[in-house]
């Protein structure tokens, strides 16, 4: 692995976490539930940002920015 390659990877990975915490955040707000949902099964909670892209738009387009990040680096 270069270091393109190392890096996309670092910064998709890093995109990828602000993604959730954002996600968290917003999801708290929203419901308890919700919140919870998102600490306890972190993939599951992309459907609840897919369900509420008003709120959540924000943490779907770091989380598809650091997947392209990420793949870019494998690949």
């Amino acid at each position: 692995m270069d270091y393109i390659s190392a890096t996309f990877t670092t910064f998709g990975a890093i995109l990828l976490l602000v993604s959730w915490i954002v996600l968290l955040i917003n999801s708290s707000k929203e419901d308890f539930a919700w919140g919870l949902c998102t600490v306890i099964l972190p993939p599951f909670s992309y459907f609840y940002g897919l369900f509420r892209l008003d709120v959540a738009w924000e943490s779907i387009l770091l989380a598809i920015a650091g997947c392209i990040l990420v793949f870019a680096g494998l690949g």
